[in-house]
């Protein structure tokens, strides 16, 4: 009966359904946006390794440093020694003195090469083992040793976009071609494998050039900031962060009470920020589709007080021969349901559409539409017509069977 009644006023049912088409469109759409999001941030996090410990003087991560934190004095090498011959949790550390030609350093890390230029560069002096800790992993040549790292060595391991730009066509010839930048030569002697896992389709390693540790320090004097990478033992990450802190803390000067004046951050850490980053969006996305989803009730409750209006015969004939008043309600509690269940459907056919086209036209943009997302929104689609046709169903039980089969 909900069926027929639905399909002898089509367009009239497709008008009222179209708030709830929109409202599930926009909530499949951006979850899956951001659960793509989400799992790209994983893959990433996971991909350097979760067993490490970041630890700098300003905030890590997606959060951004204050002018308080820039007043905060470096970690040192020294910093790392400690927390080595002090700690039992802690299985190595890498130096990383990072962005060496950011703005005020004095070191211009634009590469040169028969007249093509790479700008767009992240140099990084690191420390012999530096990929072994984020299990980096070598295309071409070899990774810088402990003697290019004591002798200071001109020496670079570059990312894609590096050889990409430098020597098309010719990438399996990288190794060993010697380019300039900060007014010196230098030699490139590996280049790194690209990551699987990416971020709208990059990962910040594509466009590093990596070169020694002390190298980077005596290239650009004026860069200060170092960053430890602090690989724990395995199954030990929770002591060592703690051991870390301690360490840390002490040697800083850090009183008791007092907040750290250095950051330390894991993977589950940086995951939690990007959580709360998602979380925000996600609830405005989910207040638009509360709107649209009140919108199509509200078109619902309105039609199923017409369609009780129009119908006030056949429910006076139905109650004389016997209906009672809980058949009458769950007659025009089906209907509606089934008539927000409908609009449900065609909602999330169009969202799964909409995000495969997301996919397939930029693939850079992650469009995940889990199994999750439809269920939740077909439950949400039957929801809103229960509760929106609560009213018209009472209003039918209430009628009085003689007025009925007297109206016209």
């Amino acid at each position: 009966m909900a069926m027929d009644s639905i399909m002898s006023h089509k367009f009239r049912s497709a008008l009222t359904i179209l708030g709830i088409v929109i409202g599930i469109i926009t909530a499949i759409v951006v979850a899956s946006i951001l659960t793509g999001m989400r799992q790209s941030i994983v893959a990433i996090v996971e991909d350097y390794g979760t067993n490490n410990i970041y630890a700098f003087h300003l905030s890590t991560g997606f959060g951004q440093s204050n002018r308080d934190e820039r007043n905060r004095k470096p970690l040192t090498d020294e910093d790392a020694e400690a927390l080595l011959t002090q700690s039992s949790s802690i299985e190595d550390v890498a130096l990383v003195a990072p962005n060496i030609g950011s703005w005020g350093t004095g070191f211009d890390d634009n590469l040169v090469y028969e007249g093509k230029n790479y700008r767009w560069a992240l140099t990084d002096g690191v420390s012999p083992n530096y990929a072994g800790i984020v299990n980096l992993v070598l295309k071409q040549g070899r990774w810088l040793t402990e003697a290019d790292n004591q002798q200071r060595r001109n020496v670079l391991v570059v990312g894609v976009n590096t050889v990409e730009a430098l020597f098309p066509g010719k990438e399996d010839e990288v190794v060993g071609k010697v380019v300039r930048m900060n007014g010196t030569t230098w030699e490139i002697v590996g280049v790194i494998e690209k990551r699987k896992a990416g971020f709208f389709g990059e990962n910040e390693e594509d466009r590093k050039i990596f070169m020694p540790y002390r190298t980077a320090r005596k290239a650009a004097p004026l860069r200060d900031a170092v960053l430890h990478i602090i690989q724990a033992k395995q199954g030990q990450l929770k002591d060592a962060v703690l051991e870390v802190e301690g360490i840390l803390r002490q040697r800083r000067g850090v009183k008791y009470g007092e907040p750290n004046n250095f950051d330390v951050k894991t993977a589950d850490n940086f995951i939690a920020q990007f959580d709360g980053i998602i979380g925000g969006v996600g609830a405005a996305a989910i207040a638009i589709s509360l709107l649209g989803l009140l919108v199509g009730g509200i078109g619902v409750m309105n039609i199923m007080l017409v369609s009780v209006t129009e119908r006030t015969k056949e429910i006076g004939i139905r109650k004389a021969i016997g209906a009672t008043k809980s058949a009458i309600v769950l007659q025009f509690l089906l209907e509606a349901m089934t008539l927000t269940f409908f609009g449900g459907v065609i909602g999330v056919v169009i969202a799964v559409g909409i995000s495969n086209l997301i996919m397939m036209l930029i693939p850079s943009i992650p469009a995940t539409v889990e199994l999750w997302m439809i269920g939740l929104s077909l439950s949400v689609s039957v929801a809103v017509g229960l509760l929106f046709g609560v009213l018209p169903a009472r209003k039918a039980a209430k009628l009085d069977p003689i007025e009925c089969l007297r109206y016209e």
